[in-house]
């Protein structure tokens, strides 16, 4: 004897607790995407309006561009300057916040303040920092008269400096969030077993921090291929374009240029390389994150 079915009335509550957002997703997100990808195949007036369909000519006409090739370029080198320092430092710092000792709430707000400090300012106090000359408190301090962002030599490096110390925050939090889940159990077992704090370290809190350790890389690296306010502000893709990654070449392509197919075309070129480097994450996840 089948049992009767009693179908509950259709509630429209949640779908419209869900609008707003979906609303918002829709319009700033969703309709840009495809709009870039619709218009990065076209010709468009100075409003950005699509004019002309030209198929993979804006596409080829980048990859011919030395401006662009070398903005690439420069993008895959930014990455790891900001990337691997970040966390080695973000990392250092967890470890050490993680030894419980008095004051150490001190010094976990220390190491996270730059998280809460917004790209304008930040970058609005390194440019002092950095200045050159006898006003420049880093060469003051060193003992140098080197141009930091106005040498093409060293700019790239003063804004990769910026930015690993605006990202170093964020980092540190997840880190430490991290080391402070290792059971301790594990910790007092590898105590009674004689083993020191380095090998503790690298041997058991570094395998259970893996999926936070793993996360911090690859946010840090996706992080860098977005920066752009810093750019901005201390060296305007200068000096001979020496800090010109993708992201402010597609700035000044749009904005400055109005060259917005040109613009359209280096984006998607920017999220094919970001949306690469996600599908290499979930794929490696599995050998080298290690869950309990």
């Amino acid at each position: 004897m089948s049992k009767l079915e009693i179908k509950k009335p259709f509630n429209p509550s949640p779908y419209l607790f869900l609008l707003p957002c979906m609303v918002i997703f829709v319009v700033f997100f969703y309709m840009p995407f495809v709009k870039t990808i619709a218009y990065s195949f076209t010709l468009t007036n100075s409003r950005g309006r699509p004019v002309e369909f030209v198929g993979f000519e804006n596409y080829i006409k980048q990859f011919k561009s030395p401006i662009f090739l070398n903005s690439l370029k420069l993008t895959l080198i930014f990455a790891p300057m900001v990337g691997i320092p970040t966390f080695l430092t973000a990392f250092f710092l967890a470890a050490m916040a993680n030894v419980r000792m008095r004051g150490t709430r001190i010094y976990e707000v220390m190491y996270s303040l730059p998280m809460a400090v917004a790209s304008a300012p930040a970058s609005a106090i390194w440019f002092m920092l950095l200045s050159s000359g006898k006003n420049g408190i880093v060469n003051h301090l060193l003992g140098t008269d080197i141009r930091w962002l106005l040498d093409a030599r060293y700019a790239l490096f003063g804004v990769a400096f910026v930015t690993v110390w605006l990202n170093m925050g964020t980092s540190f939090i997840f880190l430490l969030t991290g080391f402070r889940n290792v059971p301790d159990e594990l910790i007092e077992s590898s105590r009674i077993d004689g083993a020191g704090y380095f090998r503790r370290l690298f041997s058991i809190i570094t395998p259970v921090v893996s999926p936070q350790i793993f996360f911090v890389i690859f946010l840090n690296i996706i992080t860098s291929f977005q920066a752009f306010a810093q750019i901005r502000l201390l060296t305007q893709g200068g000096p001979s374009y020496s800090t010109n990654v993708l992201v402010y070449t597609i700035y000044q392509a749009a904005i400055r240029d109005s060259r917005f197919e040109t613009a359209f075309a280096q984006s998607m070129v920017l999220f094919v390389i970001i949306l690469t480097i996600t599908i290499i994450q979930f794929k490696t996840e599995d050998r080298m994150v290690h869950y309990q």
